[in-house]
């Protein structure tokens, strides 16, 4: 076992050159490689995959903010004890949020964790799916839609919520570290 990732890593100059540009990029902008980039870089297809549908979701410009977006992975990673994404999106929500303190009360406790009512409603919706997807119903999209949500804000949340179970499970299956320079940032 590597101290990354049970299955060893791939550095960024080993991955095929659209891949190496995209996570360069990554890194010139944050000032070091992601693990979650070096671990899933020995199967291409699926960093590649994950590259695509995270930047769909992530980066768009209109419904949820930024921010928002963040808050649901680190509600979905926290529910899902996942240390990798708590860390590093927490990271990304502080900077995001301009709050440094946010990151830690949703992923300790997301269903205590003082929120605006949005805030709350964005939190609930994405831990009712994270937590127990069989049971997830109209009653969840109802209160998402009263607390003021549109549409493509809860498919939104419904989506990042699924991604990021998914990357919660690869992270356990790796047994991911998350990188030092997380920690601190935003703080």
């Amino acid at each position: 076992m590597t101290e990354t990732s049970r299955f060893g890593v791939v550095e960024p100059d080993e991955l095929p050159a659209d891949l190496a540009e995209r996570v360069s990029a990554i890194a010139e902008k944050s000032g070091f490689v992601p693990n979650i980039f070096r671990a899933l870089g020995h199967r291409p297809a699926e960093l590649r995959a994950f590259l695509d549908y995270h930047d769909a979701l992530m980066d768009k410009s209109e419904g949820l903010s930024k921010a928002e977006r963040e808050l649901v992975v680190v509600a979905t990673s926290g529910a899902n004890h996942c240390t990798y994404c708590v860390v590093a999106h927490g990271a990304i929500l502080r900077i995001r949020s301009k709050d440094p303190e946010l990151a830690d009360r949703v992923s300790s406790n997301p269903w205590q964790a003082k929120l605006d009512a949005r805030g709350r409603a964005i939190v609930d919706l994405a831990l009712a799916l994270a937590q127990d997807s069989a049971r997830f119903g109209d009653e969840h999209v109802s209160a998402a839609r009263a607390a003021g949500l549109t549409e493509d804000e809860i498919w939104d949340v419904g989506a990042i919520t699924a991604l990021f179970a998914m990357s919660n499970r690869l992270a356990h299956l790796t047994a991911l570290r998350p990188n030092p320079e997380f920690y601190s940032m935003g703080r």
